[in-house]
C-alpha cells in the first residue's frame, strides 16, 4: 500500500466518506446507543473489530466467492463475526452487554459494514481492505464519542458515566456539579436528532469553508515569464529594412 493510498483511506474514512455525517449510514445505532459517550465508543469499536475483520475475510476469499451469491456469502461472514463479538462481550463485559442490549448482534445488518465490504474489500487487496475497514470504524466512533459526550454532558452533566462497567476503577466525571438539573431532552429521541443535525450542518459548514479557500488560493506564477536581462530590455530593437 503506497503512501498516497494510505492517505486517501484515512481521509476517506475519517472525514471526506464519514458515515454518520457524510454517507448517514447505520443512523439507528447512531442515534439509539449515544445517550453516553461510553455506550457510543463502546458500539463503535465493537463495529470496528467487525469491519476490519469482514474486509479482511471477503478481500482474501473474494476470488472464490460466486458473483451471483455474494451477498448472502458476505452477510454469512459478518454474522459469524458478530457472533463471536457479542459473545465476547457476553463473556468479558457482561455489564456493558447488557446496556448495548440488541445493538450488538444488529450490527450484521449495519448498512456501514455491508456497504464497505460490497464496495472496497471485494475489488481491492487484504491489506488496503483491512486498513479501510478500520478508518472508516474510527470515522463512525469520533461521530458516535462526540454525539454521546454532547448529549450526556447536556442531558445529566457528566462524562464517561458507566466506564466502571469497562474499568471498575474509574467512576463517572460529574462536569456541572451535584445540583445539575439535567435537560432531559437531551438524552431522549429528539435529543438524538437534534444533536446530529447540528453536527451535519458543522460538518456541512466545515466543508464549504475549505471548499471556499481552495477556490480563492491564487494560482501559481506562470512559467513563461521574460528571462531577458536589463541591458537586453535597454538595448534599441533594429529598425525594419527599407522596402
Amino acid at each position: 500500500m503506497s503512501p498516497q493510498q494510505f492517505r486517501d483511506i484515512s481521509y476517506n474514512g475519517l472525514w471526506k466518506q464519514n458515515a454518520g455525517l457524510a454517507q448517514l449510514l447505520g443512523l439507528c445505532p447512531i442515534l439509539a446507543i449515544s445517550t453516553s459517550m461510553v455506550n457510543a465508543v463502546s458500539l463503535g469499536l465493537a463495529t470496528i473489530l467487525v469491519m476490519a475483520l469482514a474486509n479482511l475475510a471477503v478481500s482474501a476469499l473474494r476470488n472464490f466467492i460466486p458473483y451471483e451469491i455474494r451477498i448472502p456469502v458476505f452477510v454469512l461472514i459478518i454474522a459469524a463475526l458478530v457472533t463471536v463479538v457479542d459473545l465476547s462481550f457476553n463473556a468479558y463485559f457482561h455489564d456493558l452487554y447488557l446496556v448495548l442490549g440488541i445493538f450488538i448482534p444488529l450490527i450484521v445488518t449495519n448498512c456501514i459494514v455491508l456497504a464497505r465490504v460490497e464496495a472496497y474489500a471485494a475489488k481491492n487487496d487484504p491489506l488496503s481492505s483491512t486498513f479501510d475497514g478500520v478508518m472508516m470504524g474510527l470515522g463512525l466512533v469520533w461521530v458516535l464519542g462526540l454525539l454521546g459526550a454532547i448529549r450526556e454532558l447536556l442531558g445529566a452533566g457528566t462524562l464517561f458515566s458507566g466506564i466502571e462497567m469497562i474499568f471498575p476503577s474509574l467512576s463517572a466525571w460529574n462536569v456541572f456539579g451535584e445540583d445539575y438539573p439535567g435537560f432531559l431532552i437531551a438524552i431522549l429521541p429528539p435529543g438524538a436528532f437534534f444533536a446530529l443535525g447540528c453536527l451535519i450542518a458543522a460538518f456541512n459548514a466545515i466543508n464549504t469553508h475549505l471548499a471556499a479557500r481552495t477556490h480563492k488560493r491564487p494560482p501559481a506564477a506562470a512559467t513563461t515569464t521574460s528571462q531577458t536581462t536589463p541591458a537586453e530590455r535597454a538595448e534599441p530593437a533594429e529598425p525594419a529594412p527599407a522596402g
